[in-house]
């Protein structure tokens, strides 16, 4: 049977044959559009490999009527969004996120820029540098060699088996052939009947079916063209494989003959094998320490195939235990394969899907509206599962010597309101329910039970909440310490996530934190089990995998927030004096009255010492720091902070990084093309607000990239007095937008008040922040400028390579004054 619609989502084919999903959802505070068009990386002619990929960064360059400056991608970013695309096998996606406000400029811009693209001979040679640097960068990473290797025992005339990704060698840009194909390609499947286009936001399905017809009237017309079936995943009779690449084993299921809904059948088989709970195959290899960690996902489907990947990592070499894994997991599929119809786990399954659904933001809804994914297995998933399990079960299996179990349920899709008379002091009224503000704390001096704060700044509304624990430790956690508490968590963040609740311990310096964001109702219950398990966690009686190796700028992004501010502290290794002698606060953000009630009685759990004043985290000081990788691209972060405490700075700062990120941008990675890995935006870690700049590039040097970042930092007090009123006006009103109450999503809302508690702001720190953005002139703006040009507050890096001497220079020259 056919995907089921959400009752709030209408689906239907407009009069220029485009296919227009609107998802009408009240909760949302933000709107998202998925535009998919049905051609892919293995639709291009064989002879272009990366024609598809190449097409999409193209479209992103602009058109005529919205040019580089206010394309796309600026518009996005100018009002606070996200937006990207991807090209996969047999479809391209499109995607950006936006206010209410501008999301109709939003959708104006992504269908002109796929009807009308710019795509001149100097933009595509310089696009392909880019897109050449990003394949480099994607051929050196580990996954990307292994996935390489472990499709080789398929069909060498399948397109799994081909080159896709594009280069500077397979994209001819100057050739007469290749651009008759680009072009032709472009015509043939950018076109209405090739499109489908999904809505989803808290306008009516009216405003958006309406707004759909409006702006995709400049798209090409046409009909839906098929997509050549390929030819079949595997040319011998044996179906399934296995490879072994040091620390991970890949066992390997093509489908070339898949019924209806097997889509459904693999999401829920796929499920199943990666649940971590006792009695499955998860918590049974790691048992026998023959494994560490498990994925099971499709990594391609495409009519009726399909190609299954179930990755087992450990933290030594796998070939010594690969056999008994691969008849262990035989075993337990052969054990799931017995439970036919499994009318247990598919209410549970339809339980989490119906969670996921209901705590899902705007782009996740678009995403599953475009894919048509259903809440629950059908009839014909169940036979289709049948059929996957009977071609994975080639031969028959003997009697089994593992005690299996099917996965108990997940007590976090069951939870229940507790009564709103839990958890109040005596003489609290439900007035009161919530304790304090944090800046309350500060203000009457006092060390109460319970330091965490319940904070009113956002009225508690639809679903979703945060909450804050914050450890503050004597010293640093020891790698090995933190290390066995992340994994005694595993199982309940499994439980957590599947349930609607994002749950993270981390580490900064000699700071622990928990954070919770999500469904509010089982909040209570998964810190309760959350502190249970910090306060005695496993044994760490196995080694642990080591984790995916990451590009060289996501790993400095991950290291940024943890560098430790403390010098050489004493880590600690010893769990009880851990506990003992930590002190702890916190932030719950968006909890209705009973929620909090329940929360309050959890909180008399939490280890240590409650403290509601605990100390602001030192500033940052004027340094450099090293974090040499195995690849041979560099990759440096520039984070220059604000002056602490004071709001008019914050206000100042952020401006800055709204009107730095295009610019910054075009010049080093269009202009200068350093590599494709460029950005630049405002971050806060640990309290403390500042504008990054990031780079990654395959052939300049950390040097080379700083001198770019350097110069383009010295240009920010140019940047401001090139503007006249008007424009600056309107940069501030619309930064200042992205903090009104129609505009903050709760979630972001709640980490803003995080950050702000942790830099000692009051209570009323989103209110006051957008009265300072709304009020901040020029002049001051420009004056900030200067300070960052000068590194009066310095400047902290981070980089695969050592400090250039002019870091440690000072600076000289006159910089411009405003008129």
């Amino acid at each position: 049977m056919p995907a089921l619609n959400h009752p709030h989502t209408q689906r239907l084919t407009l009069n220029n044959g485009l296919t227009l999903s609107v998802h009408h959802e009240p909760r949302l505070k933000r709107c998202a559009a998925v535009l998919r068009v049905a051609a892919g990386s293995h639709d291009v002619p064989g002879e272009w490999p990366g024609m598809a990929h190449f097409l999409e960064h193209l479209l992103f360059l602009g058109s005529e009527r919205f040019p580089a400056p206010d394309n796309l991608m600026a518009y996005v970013q100018r009002h606070g969004g996200q937006v990207n695309a991807r090209t996969s096998e047999r479809h391209t996606d499109f995607f950006f996120e936006l206010p209410p406000s501008a999301f109709a400029g939003g959708l104006e811009r992504l269908c002109d820029m796929l009807a009308n693209p710019c795509m001149n001979m100097e933009a595509q040679l310089r696009e392909r540098e880019v897109l050449h640097a990003e394949f480099i960068a994607w051929a050196r990473e580990p996954s990307a060699q292994r996935q390489l290797k472990w499709l080789q025992p398929l069909n060498p005339a399948h397109p799994l088996r081909a080159f896709h990704a594009g280069n500077r060698y397979s994209l001819p840009v100057l050739r007469p052939g290749f651009q008759q194909a680009l072009q032709g390609f472009y015509q043939q499947f950018y076109q209405t009947g090739q499109m489908t286009l999904s809505l989803a936001g808290p306008q009516s399905v009216t405003e958006l079916q309406a707004l759909a017809e409006h702006c995709s009237a400049v798209l090409h017309t046409g009909k839906a063209v098929p997509q050549l079936a390929p030819p079949a995943l595997i040319s011998s009779d044996e179906h399934a494989y296995q490879h072994i690449d040091g620390q991970c084993l890949s066992l390997m299921f093509a489908f070339d003959q898949l019924p209806p809904d097997s889509a459904q059948a693999l999401g829920f088989l796929c499920h199943w094998i990666n649940a971590d709970k006792p009695g499955g195959l998860v918590a049974e290899l790691r048992q026998q320490h023959l494994i560490d960690t498990l994925k099971a996902a499709p990594v391609y489907q495409f009519e009726r195939q399909a190609l299954l990947h179930i990755e087992f990592s450990a933290a030594s070499d796998m070939a010594a235990h690969a056999a008994r894994i691969q008849e262990t997991f035989y075993d337990w599929l052969s054990f799931f394969s017995a439970h036919a119809e499994w009318p247990t786990l598919r209410d549970e399954y339809q339980l989490l899907q119906q969670r996921q659904h209901a705590v899902s933001g705007a782009m996740e809804l678009a995403r599953r509206d475009a894919e048509q994914q259903a809440l629950r297995l059908s009839e014909q998933g169940v036979s289709a599962l049948k059929s996957v399990l009977q071609q994975m079960l080639t031969t028959a299996h003997a009697a089994s010597a593992h005690d299996w179990q099917l996965p108990a349920p997940n007590p976090f899709l069951r939870v229940t309101d507790e009564p709103v008379s839990a958890g109040l002091i005596r003489g609290q009224t439900s007035a009161h329910r919530g304790l304090r503000t944090f800046a309350q704390d500060r203000l009457r001096g006092r060390r109460d039970l319970s330091a965490m704060s319940f904070s009113s700044a956002i009225a508690p509304q639809n679903t979703e909440a945060s909450m804050y624990l914050r450890w503050c430790l004597p010293g640093p956690l020891a790698d090995t310490l933190l290390t066995r508490l992340q994994t005694s968590l595993r199982s309940l963040q499994q439980d957590a996530r599947q349930a609607g609740v994002e749950l993270v311990l981390s580490a900064s310096g000699t700071d622990l934190q928990l954070k919770m964001q999500g469904f509010h109702t089982p909040m209570p219950s998964i810190l309760e089990h959350a502190l249970r398990t910090l306060a005695a966690p496993a044994a760490d009686d196995c080694d642990v995998a080591p984790a995916p190796s990451l590009m060289p700028i996501r790993y400095l992004l991950k290291r940024l927030p943890e560098l430790d501010q403390q010098g050489t502290a004493t880590r600690i290794s010893d769990l009880e004096q851990c506990w003992t002698r930590a002190q702890w606060d916190g932030l719950a953000v968006g909890l209705p009255a009973s929620t909090q009630a329940a929360m309050a009685s959890v909180l008399s759990k939490v280890p240590g010492t409650p403290n509601s004043q605990l100390p602001q985290p030192p500033a940052l000081r004027h340094a450099w720091y090293l974090e040499p990788g195995d690849s041979s691209e560099q990759a440096l972060l520039v984070f220059c902070p604000t002056p602490i405490g004071r709001l008019a700075d914050e206000a100042a700062w952020r401006l800055l990084a709204h009107l730095a990120q295009t610019p910054f941008y075009q010049q080093l990675r269009v202009e200068l093309q350093l590599g494709y890995a460029v950005f630049s935006g405002l971050r806060q870690m640990n309290g403390q607000t500042g504008l990054l700049f990031g780079v990654q590039s395959p052939h300049a040097s950390v040097a080379e990239i700083y001198g770019h970042i350097e110069t383009f930092i010295a240009q920010l007090p140019t940047l401001i007095t090139a503007l006249d009123e008007t424009s600056f006006t309107q940069a501030r009103a619309s930064l200042a937008q992205q903090f009104s109450n129609a505009s903050l999503g709760a979630l972001q809302a709640a980490e803003l008040l995080w950050q702000a508690k942790l830099a000692g702001h009051p209570s009323d720190y989103l209110t006051a922040l957008y009265n300072e953005l709304m009020t901040l002139d020029q002049a001051t703006t420009l004056s900030a400028a200067q300070r960052i040009a000068h590194a009066e507050n310095g400047w902290l890096c981070l980089a695969t390579y050592a400090a250039p001497e002019t870091f440690y220079q000072g600076r000289s020259g006159s910089l411009p004054t405003l008129q």
